[in-house]
């Protein structure tokens, strides 16, 4: 519950006229806002709308072009991230910040290290990240590399770092957007604690249903602007997303179906000691082939794997009826006609680079020994417009574009490869359900042109929506298979298999 707001108590966060702009465009424009002390706030709109942007000018990581912006009465007056952390505010971003050879724990105390004399504190530091595990009841080894951590367990890393900073103000942005079911209530309980000890909150969220669950105010940005700002009780689903895009926009479950062609990919006994046990998947062309599991169930494994990214992992590969040895790169999965579309858009594209290059990055077109620059342009606008990207935006530095957007490039750069077989992981992660329903149809529409999907997600709904077949994931097995073109499918059902207690119960 929220606290009663108390006059005598300074806002939390208060924005008045905030704006930033872009390239001389405004990306938050005369935005005004209050966040009271001890509440979560929730900040929600399309991708593009500004929400994280404005998150930038309150936390300090970007400076304010207009406007000011005052945390518990006091402005803040530079762009420093120090400034804002001096004010007790503490921000985690939707793309991670982690350091890849720092331990677990070392990223937890990153920027915060505990000393006295000059010398680091290990024990006590150590013993401090174990209490947060159990608190967020996790175990995530202090001592492993981030690197060799899964993009959820760095995104509890990093949320735990914010918790241990002990911030007056915790900003998130995006904080579920890799966690499984399990691990979000795990989320949603810490949030509820910090709330109850007076710790406000303020996250952006394409999941409106948290939004519903865990805020106590929530305000609505649309084309750089805030439009509405009203309690909980005051919104309901639809009432938030009409706000967000002007009209309703809902995932609709494909109705028509087209036929499918011959076996495309047929994967045999795929093996990884401690991480893939035995598995098996086919599918044909046009078909589109969904992958459930939790986080940790291996589907991204298995992705890795058939991409020659993991050269521990073994198994027999037939492609188009051929028997192909198993790959052991990434180069050698893509000649065959195999690509993997990654779940981390940062890490897959150079974000300071435009849509032009990211596309042709590794890859170049030629004319007579020449680069032909218009036919590079032509075949990005092509293939981009495919996904529904603004092409006029193709020269932009990808890091200005939105979560959506971006997503959209780069599911055009891995089908300009033009493969036969794609292998997308998490490809709605982090965008709004404007943008969802733009990429989801996207992939429909090139199993119609008949390519094979084989597509993961976290979102049940969404992949219920589109695939033609699933396959549910756990503890590194396939353990339930089920047709959903007939639209008879238990969600409970399957989540059970995915806790493996349906198998369990067998």
């Amino acid at each position: 519950m929220a606290h009663p707001a108390d006059p005598s108590v300074p806002p939390a966060i208060q924005c008045v006229g905030a704006s930033k702009k872009f390239a001389g465009k405004y990306a938050v424009h005369g935005a005004d806002l209050v966040v009271e002390p001890g509440t979560i706030h929730a900040l929600v709109g399309e991708n593009g709308a500004g929400k994280s942007t404005l998150l930038g000018m309150i936390s300090g990581r970007l400076a304010a072009d207009e406007g000011v912006i005052r945390v518990f009465g006091d402005q803040l007056h530079s762009s420093s991230p120090r400034d804002a952390r001096r004010h007790g505010l503490v921000v985690v971003y939707q793309e991670l910040t982690m350091v890849p050879a720092f331990t677990a724990a070392q990223n937890v105390f990153l920027g915060q290290l505990d000393s006295r004399g000059g010398m680091t504190l290990d024990r006590a530091m150590r013993q401090r990240y174990l209490e947060l595990c159990r608190q967020f009841d996790v175990a995530i080894d202090p001592d492993v590399p981030a690197r060799d951590l899964s993009v959820s367990q760095q995104q509890i890393v990093e949320i735990m770092r914010g918790v241990q900073a002990d911030s007056r103000v915790l900003m998130l942005d995006e904080p579920s957007a890799a966690l499984a079911e399990h691990e979000r209530e795990i989320l949603y309980r810490i949030l509820d604690q910090l709330r109850a000890g007076g710790t406000t909150i303020v996250f952006v969220s394409h999941n409106l249903d948290e939004v519903l669950q865990l805020s106590d105010h929530i305000t609505v940005m649309r084309d750089s602007q805030v439009v509405v700002s009203a309690p909980r009780s005051e919104w309901t689903k639809q009432s938030i997303v009409q706000r967000m895009v002007g009209k309703a926009v809902v995932i609709e479950k494909r109705t028509e179906r087209h036929p499918l062609g011959e076996e495309s990919i047929a994967v045999r006994d795929v093996t990884w000691p401690g991480v893939l046990d035995g598995i098996s998947v086919t599918a044909r062309a046009g078909e589109i082939v969904g992958l459930w599991g939790l986080v940790g169930s291996g589907r991204t494994s298995f992705f890795r794997s058939l991409c020659g990214l993991e050269h521990r992992s073994r198994g027999e590969l037939t492609l188009a009826g051929r028997p192909v040895p198993w790959p052991r790169s990434m180069r050698t999965a893509v000649s065959s006609g195999v690509v993997m579309v990654p779940e981390s858009r940062r890490h897959a594209l150079v974000m300071g680079m435009d849509a032009v290059s990211n596309y042709w990055l590794g890859r170049r077109s030629r004319t007579r020994g020449l680069l032909s620059f218009r036919k590079e342009r032509g075949d990005v606008v092509r293939d981009s417009a495919f996904f529904g990207f603004n092409t006029k935006r193709v020269t932009e530095a990808v890091r200005t574009l939105s979560g959506g957007n971006q997503q959209k490039v780069l599911l055009a750069k891995w089908a300009g490869y033009r493969p036969k077989v794609f292998l997308i992981d998490e490809p709605t992660r982090g965008i709004d359900v404007g943008a969802k329903a733009e990429v989801l149809a996207s992939l429909v529409n090139l199993a119609r042109e008949g390519a094979t999907i084989i597509v993961t997600s976290s979102e049940l709904e969404e992949v219920l929506a589109i695939c033609d077949r699933l396959l549910v994931f756990s503890h590194g097995r396939v353990v339930h298979e089920l047709d959903t073109r007939d639209g008879d499918v238990s969600v409970e059902e399957i989540v059970r298999f995915g806790f493996g207690e349906s198998e369990a119960a067998a």
